[in-house]
């Protein structure tokens, strides 16, 4: 046990290539020679689950990939580097992606993306906005690992095939400038 403990400290302490001789108190020498090779593993934010999970960078990216996505379902996930639940979060949203590859997924990097983020309301992390095509934005909340249920109920919930029956209306099609007064059960019925 004792030699495992001098071997550690010595990784710890030698440059990526050099050999130390140990002399341990029973009088034995050891000779350890170690090589250490630093890999270019991306960062945890870096992964993506596959083609349907990207890293938005600014917010004409964010605006083209929702409007490219027309009527497929789009999570967008608002992500900080330093923050811990997005980073327990991560291997679980990237297995979601990996099952449901006809979702889109973007990840949003809060602090490279703060005015976009603070003007979609986004205040604590980890936060997702569902969208779809011409229904805009159909639902927002925060989530942790312990709630990631949450995110589950919604998927299920604005992942279904839809019918239409012609264009659906968007906000931009009502007027609301002029809106009539709602009619009375009173002034509709006959007496």
């Amino acid at each position: 046990m004792l030699f495992l403990l001098l071997v550690l400290i010595l990784f710890l302490q030698l440059p990526s290539n050099a050999t130390s001789n140990w002399r341990l108190s029973s009088g034995d020498t050891y000779q350890v020679h170690a090589t250490f090779t630093e890999s270019e593993q991306p960062k945890w934010w870096e992964r993506n689950a596959g083609p349907n999970m990207i890293d938005i960078h600014s917010t004409q990216e964010f605006l083209n990939a929702l409007s490219e996505a027309k009527d497929r379902l789009v999570i967008v996930e608002f992500y900080g580097t330093w923050c811990a639940s997005c980073r327990a979060l991560f291997p679980k949203l990237c297995r979601t992606a990996e099952e449901h590859p006809e979702i889109l997924f973007l990840k949003v990097n809060f602090d490279e993306n703060k005015p976009m983020s603070k003007n979609l309301n986004v205040k604590v992390l980890p936060y997702f906005h569902f969208y779809r095509g011409a229904d805009g934005l159909l639902e927002s909340f925060s989530c942790s690992l312990a709630k990631f249920q949450k995110i589950k109920d919604a998927i299920e919930l604005h992942n279904s095939d839809r019918c239409s029956l012609g264009p659906p209306k968007g906000v931009g099609d009502l007027n609301l400038d002029n809106p009539s007064p709602p009619r009375k059960a009173a002034e509709s019925s006959p007496t």
